[in-house]
């Protein structure tokens, strides 16, 4: 739950008053969006906490061995790139903790050419948070509690002292209590359904591979628990950022920090950048390394662990990438991974159906280490899975190049993808469910779960499966 606290849930909530909504219509797309994403994250949480097999391992038992491999893909390149964006953000929460210390590092002269897309002074930035950075992901997920429930404490007292902060030199909370809505009637209700939707695919990427962290719990019942909470949690850092916002009328918390200056400022400018840089790195740890880790130790058992897979997604990802240049520049690139969600939808609705409904939470672990055994369906692939999720991508194309391209005219096709990921959750899931049960594959049907480690790493396995297995159910990976 800790990966609520961030700069981008601190503006979720006030960049969509920015567009012209009212406050309470930007938290009533935020309860609403936090709390329509928390029931695919207690689903398929529960998988991982359940079954103790990450994402990439689970999906088999819905998409088949080998089809699977096409999700974790998909989930594997989401990672990469959102872990290049995190990473130049909290690069920019760093310049506010070096100048706080240092006001004439952003005066620091450029020895870079113009073709590099980043400054001498922004380089620094970036080195400096990926070296802080680095450590934290090398540390395997399950010791990593203790540095999240920091990141928790900490954020939440900055996210306060900010608030109360900026009321204080403002003189109050502003106007933006009183702001009316720029719209009206249906086009209201429209904006309002699309920043919902919005707020929901934004958590859509953790919605679907959340095993792998639930695998490491030791109670299935704590997910449910956290996800109770994420509604309330999602809203408190939402008001936070609106009432910093209404003082001062900048809604990125980083910009914000940026114009504090005085011994006092520069001083509350440091704890500040500090909170923040804490934050980004506990949701690049989370949402993208880990994950990304996970997804190549799948792809690839024989070479890769879960420590190896993590120093090559922060290698690709904040270098090989250049994410100063897709961040500056490559606005129909941010569009198109935004809107991946579309992708993502039906991936994390097929992995809840096929263990809530289908197979009715009986799955044998064993076998989704096994290429051949009873997971393996046609050739590797579940063909109801495919059905399902031709279905429902289908409606949300148009959209998806309009996002992309917005010279492109849609039509009416644009009100279907302003709830993308309800259709895309829903229809995927209701489909691959009577699909199943209409042509059920009775070789995957169990009577109750078969869990067995003995049995996985049995003599029976290839070398690859051995390894594989050694990087995804041993807890600790080195």
């Amino acid at each position: 739950m800790s990966d609520i606290l961030s700069s981008q849930s601190w503006s979720g909530a006030s960049a969509i008053i920015s567009i012209g909504l009212t406050w309470r219509e930007a938290l009533l797309s935020l309860i609403l969006g936090t709390a329509i994403i928390a029931i695919p994250l207690c689903l398929n949480g529960s998988v991982g906490a359940k079954l103790h097999v990450p994402y990439a391992v689970a999906a088999r038992s819905s998409f088949g061995y080998l089809f699977a491999r096409v999700p974790v893909v998909v989930r594997m390149v989401t990672a990469l790139f959102w872990h290049a964006i995190q990473t130049y953000s909290g690069a920019t929460a760093m310049t506010q903790v070096i100048r706080a210390v240092w006001p004439g590092y952003l005066r620091l002269p450029n020895r870079l050419p113009a073709a590099a897309g980043i400054t001498s002074q922004e380089m620094t930035s970036h080195l400096l948070f990926w070296l802080v950075q680095l450590p934290v992901l090398l540390v395997p997920p399950h010791r990593l509690k203790p540095f999240f429930a920091f990141k928790a404490v900490y954020v939440s007292l900055a996210a306060v002292a900010t608030v109360v902060g900026m009321c204080v030199k403002a003189g109050g909370g502003g106007d933006i209590w009183r702001q009316e809505s720029r719209y009206s009637g249906a086009e209201r209700s429209w904006l309002i359904l699309y920043f919902m939707t919005s707020l929901t695919g934004s958590w859509a990427t953790m919605a679907t591979n959340v095993a792998d962290y639930t695998r490491y719990l030791r109670r299935s019942e704590h997910v449910w628990w956290q996800a109770m909470l994420m509604p309330g949690i999602s809203t408190f850092i939402g008001v936070m950022g609106i009432v910093a916002t209404s003082a001062k009328y900048i809604w990125d918390p980083v910009q914000l920090a940026s114009r504090w200056d005085g011994p006092g400022g520069r001083a509350a400018a440091f704890f500040v950048g500090i909170a923040w840089c804490v934050a980004q790195i506990g949701v690049n740890v989370s949402a993208n390394v880990v994950s990304c880790a996970n997804d190549m130790t799948s792809l690839c058992p024989k070479y890769i662990n879960i420590r190896r897979g993590a120093v090559i997604t922060t290698l690709i990802g904040a270098w090989v990438m250049v994410p100063w240049k897709i961040v500056k520049s490559a606005s129909s690139l941010i569009n198109f991974m935004s809107a991946l969600a579309v992708f993502l939808a039906p991936i994390a609705a097929l992995l809840a159906a096929d263990f809530w409904v289908v197979k009715r939470q009986a799955i044998d672990v064993p076998a989704l280490y096994r290429p051949h055994d009873r997971y393996h369906y046609w050739k590797g692939t579940n063909w109801r899975a495919i059905v399902a999720m031709v279905v429902s991508l289908g409606p949300n194309m148009p959209g998806l190049i309009h996002n992309v391209d917005e010279s492109i005219e849609i039509g009416g096709a644009q009100k279907i993808y302003n709830f993308n990921y309800l259709w895309g959750f829903t229809s995927a899931f209701v489909l691959y469910s009577v699909l199943s049960f209409a042509f059920p594959a009775r070789e995957t049907f169990m009577s109750k779960t078969i869990n067995d480690s003995a049995e996985v790493s049995s003599d029976s396995h290839s070398g690859a499966e051995k390894g594989e297995v050694r990087a995804t159910v041993e807890k600790s990976v080195v």
